[in-house]
């Protein structure tokens, strides 16, 4: 059989896209035109703030008509005035392109064919792009037998189809048997929880059903914030399919530090993940800055990203040891990004980085991450920070940005741990830096402890920093058994 032709290729229905950040992308494109979905979930969970959002949107996207009916005996009145505040809401179409319709006294008075009689009137005079309904579970207390409600549904979906209106159910949660009936009769469900894990709140949004094409499964971090309801899909499935590697012709970034650019045959390769792993205050935040400071020299753009030294610290401290951060800072070729260690989202911060990077597609681009730390503090599930970080480090491959990370270790063992043991996984170059003491004094030093495909060298070296920046010195041939923490003079006890 001859391959259809594009032009006669079939076309799915027609979709409305949401407008809420990241939603449309979980459902591959929005809500399909004339179906109906069930959004549910506890009180204070943002069902109402998702409902009006999309209402606003369309009507700011489209210019088309909405009605949103409640079955609430909350007012209106009261409700307008709590979206006053956010920033999709718009005063002047209130009335207008967007009509709010009370169905709570007719619900009481007239019953469920009342309710229904007054959707059908609205719908052939307002003819609504998207009708919403508020208060679903007070219509399935109305109906008493559970028979009943599911006939309010497919009426009320008949007369959706009529006018090919787009239909989003708001309901707090329900009994499971109720709540699998109605799921079973609409296209679309979705979930938005609220709940406590250890001290922190958190909010999630959950696509448990579909029709008509794929979606993201899973749970996706939500925010409530000025602009409204914020999404951030998770990271490891948004990237779960990383486009393919970039195809530049690869080359060796530098640190600018004369004696570990040797060490490493030339520097590390573009477009892949060095960790630099170390105690507090071992030199893990100069190394980084010297490796942007060294790319920007050659004009590449350098983004430093860090969660607990704020930029005017930074800038003070690599200034006085004769690292000319600030000035590169000043002519935009780095830019210092600092989020502090607060109850951030884990993915809201992958996107805010991914979304950086981005922008700046042009050239070779360095990225420092200064504490990988930081991510896990802000994850809610500590299991998913292997699958996270190798679709972080993956990404960042692919669009060719040569990337390292620190990682902090203990201050003192006898042995070297990693807080993340999957990061020496998903990275290419690993540097260990270290303290021992040995005659009373602390030593620095350093050591490659693997690079892929590159040669290098794996003497322990002795490194320092002063007033004239970072200097790698020769190899430590005195001292034996520096990585184990017992350091002893050759010929002497331990």
């Amino acid at each position: 059989m001859a391959a259809r032709s594009p032009s006669s290729a079939p076309t799915g229905p027609a979709r409305i896209e949401s407008g809420i950040p990241r939603l449309d992308f979980i459902l591959k494109g929005g809500f399909f035109e004339g179906g109906t979905y069930t959004l549910y979930g506890p009180p204070g969970a943002g069902k109402t703030i998702v409902a009006n959002q999309l209402c606003f949107n369309h009507i700011a996207m489209t210019g088309r008509h909405c009605v949103y009916l409640t079955v609430l005996a909350e007012s209106h009145g009261k409700m307008l005035r709590h979206l006053g505040s956010l920033s999709f809401f718009d005063a002047t179409v209130v009335g207008r392109q967007l009509k709010y319709i009370a169905g709570y006294q007719t619900l009481k008075n007239e019953g469920l064919e009342g309710l229904l009689a007054l959707i059908r009137t609205t719908l052939m005079q307002e003819k609504p792009s998207i009708f919403v309904i508020d208060g679903l579970e007070s219509i399935e207390q109305a109906a008493g037998p559970r028979a009943q409600a599911k006939e309010f549904l497919n009426q009320l979906q008949a007369s959706t189809a009529l006018t090919g209106t787009t239909t989003l159910l708001c309901a707090v949660e329900q009994p499971e048997q109720s709540r699998r009936d109605e799921n079973a009769m609409v296209d679309g469900v979705i979930e938005l929880s609220d709940q406590m894990i250890g001290p922190r709140a958190v909010r999630e949004l959950t696509v448990h059903k579909f029709r008509g094409c794929g979606y993201l499964r899973g749970r996706h971090e939500v925010e409530i914030t000025s602009q409204g309801m914020q999404i951030h899909p998770r990271t490891e499935i948004q990237f779960d399919q990383p486009p393919q590697q970039a195809t530049e012709q690869r080359q060796r970034m530098a640190f600018g530090i004369p004696e570990l650019d040797r060490m490493m045959n030339g520097g590390v390769l573009s477009g892949s993940t060095l960790a630099l792993l170390g105690a507090p205050g071992s030199g893990k935040t100069t190394l980084g800055l010297s490796f942007l400071v060294e790319g920007a020299r050659h004009g590449q753009k350098g983004i430093y990203f860090g969660f607990y030294e704020p930029p005017p610290r930074l800038l003070e401290r690599v200034g006085a040891m004769g690292i000319p951060l600030r000035r590169y800072v000043e002519d935009g070729l780095i830019e210092l990004i600092w989020q502090p260690p607060l109850e951030h989202y884990m993915d809201s911060l992958a996107e805010s980085l991914l979304e950086k990077v981005r922008s700046e597609q042009h050239g070779r681009r360095r990225l420092f991450i200064d504490g990988v730390q930081g991510f896990n503090a802000a994850a809610v599930y500590e299991d998913r920070m292997p699958r996270f970080l190798s679709a972080l480090t993956n990404q960042l491959r692919t669009w060719d940005v040569t990337t390292v990370m620190s990682e902090e270790q203990p201050l003192f063992g006898t042995q070297v741990e990693l807080p993340n043991p999957e990061l020496a996984h998903v990275v290419e170059t690993v540097i260990l830096l270290r303290y021992v003491e040995l005659k009373s004094q602390l030593h620095r030093l350093l050591s490659i402890m693997k690079m892929r495909e590159s040669v290098y060298d794996t003497s322990i070296r002795e490194f320092t920093m002063n007033e004239h920046g970072v200097e790698v010195s020769g190899s430590f041939e005195s001292a034996e058994a520096i990585l184990s923490g017992f350091p002893r003079t050759r010929g002497g006890p331990p």
